[in-house]
């Protein structure tokens, strides 16, 4: 499972990835930067203009390396991956329950109060952390309003009525994002949620490192068995992986929005690593782009005690370990599905 840590992502222009031995040479303006060895990478993520060799191709299929594509500003392309792998079991009790919104409700209920308690927790640890340089009063109202609206994901309700609160406490939640950004007011603020494009740095940063967290759960999800596009919360969709995005709502406000915050906050980035484009959208420049990876990166690398095992473990694993407790329950093993909680 450490492999899991390990993403490679490949941001210079013009790179060429290719095959050596039992390793990923990168080439650089005619130079070799960097050898990886290819047992010790889980996937590999290309940012714009970067070549692959196809037996470095091949080669990754066949260890069980994904490769990816982005655009330079981070807009999924393409994905390289070897066989399907995983009991067609599982994946048909997947399908079975996805099928009934009843049972689909039974396992997005504990996603979505697991989301609103972790937003709740990024707020109070700004309080706790920030609370002087914060407007402490409207920050407090937003926690205690997002605290009922865990007990009521949590109650018998129906998939529509779950999306409904799950809705409202976003609302909630990014009402006072804004205050919770406590350094270069000038330069990041936040108004709303906005993407496809994001029209403001703030939304460029989330959008950029949410589609980090989306890869790192698909690649769970498929390594357990299960199938990534057929979800519980979010229904189907050609081109969408719903159960991807399921998962990633317990992960956003834990590590994505943190991570953000925290950029801004420590002034790690700035308004320099972020531009404005001709239709209006925010892009991270290169080095922005390696600053915010870099970041994420180290984030997989922090300890936490699992709340549902007991275990101590690295964030990166954690999501592994959702996937595998997710894929536990649709199997039959525990009777619930215990969604990751921040505490």
């Amino acid at each position: 499972m450490k492999r899991v840590l390990n993403t490679l992502y490949v941001m210079s222009q013009g790179a060429y990835l290719k095959k050596e031995g039992e390793a990923i040479a990168i080439r650089v303006a005619g130079e070799i930067k960097l050898r990886v060895p290819i047992i010790s990478i889980g996937s590999v993520v290309c940012f714009g203009d970067a070549l692959i060799s196809p037996s470095l191709m091949g080669h990754c299929t066949r260890c069980g390396v994904t490769i990816s594509f982005m655009s330079a500003y981070g807009r999924f392309l393409a994905r390289v991956e070897g066989p399907t792998t995983g009991n067609v079991l599982l994946r048909r009790e997947q399908y079975r329950i996805s099928d009934e919104r009843r049972r689909s409700a039974i396992i997005a209920r504990p996603i979505v109060a697991a989301k609103i308690a972790n937003c709740r927790s990024v707020i109070l640890r700004a309080l706790r952390d920030h609370g002087e340089q914060m407007k402490a009063e409207e920050a407090t109202r937003a926690s205690n309003e997002l605290k009922w609206r865990v007990d009521a994901a949590l109650g018998e309700c129906d998939l529509d009525r779950l999306r409904g609160i799950e809705g409202d406490a976003a609302r909630i939640y990014f009402d006072v994002f804004d205050d919770l950004i406590i350094a270069q007011k000038a330069d990041f603020s936040f108004r709303d949620r906005n993407r496809r494009p994001p029209l403001d740095r703030v939304n460029a940063l989330l959008s950029f490192v949410y589609t980090m967290l989306y890869h790192d759960l698909r690649s769970a999800l498929e390594t357990t068995g299960l199938d990534p596009a057929v979800g519980f919360l979010h229904r189907d969709r050609p081109g969408r992986m719903s159960l991807a995005l399921d998962l990633m709502e317990e992960f956003r406000p834990f590590i994505a929005e943190r991570l953000v915050l925290s950029l801004i906050n420590l002034k790690q980035i700035d308004q320099k690593d972020l531009s404005v484009s001709e239709s209006g959208a925010v892009l991270l420049s290169e080095a922005g782009r390696k600053t915010v990876v870099s970041a994420y990166q180290k984030r997989k690398q922090d300890s936490i005690v699992h709340p549902f095992l007991g275990e101590e473990m690295h964030v990166g694993i954690v999501l592994q370990t959702q996937a595998l407790l997710l894929a536990r329950h649709i199997r039959g093993d525990i009777d619930g599905y215990p969604a990751f909680i921040w505490k």
